[in-house]
């Protein structure tokens, strides 16, 4: 196990699913390019020769069979993961090989854990939804600041970043969450999913440096809310969101990323902030990085490279911190993060 496996992109072509191509690439993988628009993938097959080209369709189970044929993973990194990530799993499934996606769809990751727990568990397959910025980090920095402790009474992860330049695929994803909530906005209380119309307050954070204090709008709800509860006794989280880049992605006319270094990487930089309190207790992990799309790619493939390595804690559907070593993983992105924990 090991350099030259073959790791299908599902997505391939698209912003972040480059990414992961790139990183795949860099670690000794070998990326089958995949996705539903075949000029886009041939496209993206001509700069970097070699690679196979196998155009794929959620709507056609053969095709995913072939696109998956001889590969040892599965990375999906196309949205809405609510029309793509159940057809993509059940392709892993009858390969027989590990999935990771990179969704930061609520819904479409509730619905992961809800329909695919049993019968992975049951064949002793490995599906880990989420292993992205959203939803995989804050699980990771969450698991490692709980440290020895079973339980606590709330999580708060705070997501300071610089401004956000939203990719269409993100659009894409949030207006299909949007339409399967009627509109309504989600939280986690009591150890359950909410949905509600109640404005969202606007508090202060003071995030670490270099961020500083800002103002963050509460409640402004991403996937964390679904991985972490998965594994973690924790019955209050709550994220955050600066208020600038909560009004760049809600904008329609705020343009996408655009690449600022040679790597394609955004100027975007973040901070994310992790508080857990325990009895009056309090722990703390952080972490800082740039770009939150490129940022994904190495998640993601060291998902991949942990899995077919064996360095997993458990099987069936799993966030991150429940199937990898959160800190041991958080350390071996130090060249993509850097990590503080305060436990």
């Amino acid at each position: 196990m090991g350099p030259g496996q073959r790791v299908a992109v599902f997505g391939a072509y698209g912003h972040t699913g480059r990414f992961v191509v790139a990183e795949l690439r860099e670690r000794g993988f070998v990326p089958v390019l995949s996705g539903r628009d075949a000029g886009k993938l041939r496209a993206l097959a001509a700069s970097r020769p070699g690679l196979d080209v196998r155009p794929a369709s959620v709507d056609d189970p053969d095709s995913l069979d072939r696109a998956l044929a001889g590969t040892a993973a599965v990375i999906n990194c196309a949205g809405p993961f609510a029309t793509t990530a159940a057809p993509v799993i059940e392709a892993a499934l009858r390969a027989g090989v590990p999935y990771v996606d990179v969704a930061a769809e609520i819904e479409a990751n509730v619905d992961t854990f809800a329909h695919f727990a049993d019968r992975a568990r049951a064949a002793g397959a490995v599906i880990v939804p989420a292993m992205a910025f959203y939803g995989g980090l804050g699980d990771l920095l969450t698991t490692a600041a709980m440290d020895d402790w079973t339980a606590a009474d709330e999580a708060h992860i705070a997501y300071g970043l610089s401004g956000w330049h939203p990719t269409a695929g993100t659009r894409a994803a949030g207006a299909v969450s949007r339409r399967r909530r009627g509109d309504r906005r989600v939280r986690y209380r009591n150890g359950g999913l909410e949905y509600h119309r109640d404005d969202l307050p606007t508090v202060p954070w003071s995030f670490p440096d270099p961020m500083g204090r800002r103002d963050v709008v509460g409640e402004f709800t991403m996937a964390d809310v679904v991985t972490v509860p998965s594994h973690l006794s924790i019955p209050d989280v709550r994220t955050y969101m600066t208020v600038e880049a909560a009004r760049d992605v809600s904008a329609p006319d705020t343009p996408a990323p655009a690449e600022a270094d040679e790597r394609g990487r955004s100027a975007q930089t973040f901070v994310v902030d992790v508080v857990v309190r325990s009895g009056g207790r309090e722990r703390r992990a952080v972490a800082r990085g740039r770009d939150i799309y490129a940022v994904t790619a190495p998640l993601a493939v060291e998902a991949v490279d942990r899995v077919l390595t064996g360095r997993t804690q458990t099987t069936g559907v799993a966030s991150a911190g429940e199937i990898f070593d959160a800190p041991a993983f958080l350390g071996a992105l130090s060249a993509h993060l850097s990590v503080e924990l305060r436990v």
